[in-house]
């Protein structure tokens, strides 16, 4: 038997794992007796700051990530295969549906017992993973840093409103590709200069939500709220999450100054998330100043964004590269927890210690994946000992070793680090005695 805690992204994939190969799981999710501030859909794999997975293009780090998670059989690449929504060049999920089917996975499967309730121990001696994801409870948190020795590092994470669609205005607002990608799957609201200014104006100095005790801790710079960017400077959103790359206003037929951008959440197309727009503005702030926004005068808003606590360990202090502890190698870490910023990320981290558990578990090899892999990177990444400034680190290019003969061209030098991870990884697996997944 090998104990999961948490039945989020990393957890399904690793309980999923030792299931498939054959071993019993006793899966411990505290949901539904015990919700986070940042939770509140019952199901299992539950996406809370965005429903999207990112790039799928192999030429790029989240695309190439995503192509090795589908060679080792991921549940995560299958559920949202099955329930995309239009989103470009991302893949983008409709979260409820994703949620659903691995739920339903996990719940069927023989050789898994789910537990209902908190875990407030942990047992060195008995094999475990710890996937309990970047909002650990105080318990459990407790009992983690009891069995480690070391003190957490934290950062604040946040989470984008979401609107629904028959409250947009429809003759300001347009739909098109994301920076002029793939098709017109993304809606967007224009801005001239002026409506800019006087929504970064309203932003800046809107009434934030008390962080409380944390206010000195870091923001991980992937979910840096939208005030605090503008707080940046005023043309900070213009070249950032609001560039208006590669899109002309139908109503003006000019490139505006800048653009809102609105993402499906659903497959219907009744909701839609404002990209870029995590936030820790009061709710009846959020009202106010998002509905500057051309075309969202009028927005229902059906959730608020929201920032919460995230805590991760100082992996490289205590991980491997094939993560579990130096000094308990009975427990494994997977997900955000151990560093590794990013919903698939967390999901690749759920399957390499769900099959190193396993293996370890009846006494096999475990598995260190290749520098050269994606996976393989960022695993080493997070166990790096001489890592003295450790940071969350989210899937990118610059984490793979450079190749050994100069290609020219950025598509052209990621598309040959993404064939070379492939490549590697198929080799390895082959070798470790793994079978290779048939997704598509």
């Amino acid at each position: 038997m090998i104990r999961v805690i948490g039945a989020g992204l990393a957890g399904c994939e690793a309980a999923l794992q030792i299931a498939d190969g054959g071993e019993r799981v006793l899966l411990c999710e505290m949901k539904p007796q015990k919700y986070t501030p940042a939770h509140q859909y019952p199901g299992f794999a539950e996406l809370i700051c965005s429903n999207s997975l990112k790039a799928e293009r192999v030429e790029s780090a989240a695309g190439l990530l995503k192509a090795e998670m589908r060679l080792l059989g991921s549940v995560v690449c299958r559920a949202a295969d099955e329930t995309r929504v239009p989103a470009g060049g991302a893949l983008a999920v409709d979260r409820v549906r994703f949620s659903d089917l691995i739920t339903e996975a996990v719940r069927r499967h023989p050789n898994i017992e789910v537990v209902e309730g908190e875990v407030t121990a942990i047992d060195p001696d008995e094999w475990t993973v710890v996937a309990s994801g970047p909002l650990t409870s105080d318990a459990l948190s407790a009992a983690i840093a009891d069995l480690i020795g070391e003190d957490y590092l934290s950062f604040y994470d946040a989470a984008a409103p979401i609107v629904t669609a028959q409250s947009l205005d429809r003759d300001r607002v347009f739909a098109a590709a994301r920076y002029g990608r793939g098709d017109a799957d993304y809606l967007n609201c224009p801005m001239n200069k002026e409506e800019y200014d006087a929504f970064i104006d309203a932003l800046v100095s809107a009434e934030r939500a008390p962080l409380h005790d944390f206010e000195q801790v870091g923001v991980y710079e992937g979910c840096m709220p939208v005030e605090v960017m503008a707080a940046r400077g005023h043309d900070t959103l213009r070249f950032g999450p609001l560039r208006p790359v590669g899109l002309r206003d139908p109503a003006t037929g000019h490139r505006p100054w800048a653009v809102v951008q609105l993402r499906k959440e659903d497959v219907q197309g009744s909701l839609y998330n404002l990209v870029g727009f995590q936030t820790n503005l009061k709710f009846p702030e959020q009202k106010r100043v998002f509905s500057l926004i051309p075309g969202l005068e009028k927005a229902e808003f059906m959730r608020y964004g929201v920032m919460h606590r995230n805590t991760f360990l100082n992996s490289p202090k205590l991980l491997c590269p094939t993560l579990c502890l130096r000094r308990h190698p009975k427990v494994f870490f997977a997900g955000q927890i151990t560093g590794t910023e990013g919903y698939i990320e967390s999901a690749a981290g759920g399957i390499l210690a769900g099959k190193n558990a396993l293996r370890a578990a009846r006494g096999r090899p475990l598995l260190e994946l290749p520098r050269d892999t994606m996976l393989g990177a960022l695993t080493h990444y997070v166990s790096d000992g001489g890592n003295a400034d450790f940071q969350p680190m989210g899937a990118n290019m610059g984490v793979l070793p450079p190749l050994e003969n100069r290609v020219r061209g950025k598509q052209e030098r990621y598309g040959a680090l993404a064939a070379r991870a492939l490549c590697s990884l198929r080799d390895y697996l082959r070798a470790a005695g793994e079978a290779e997944a048939t997704q598509s």
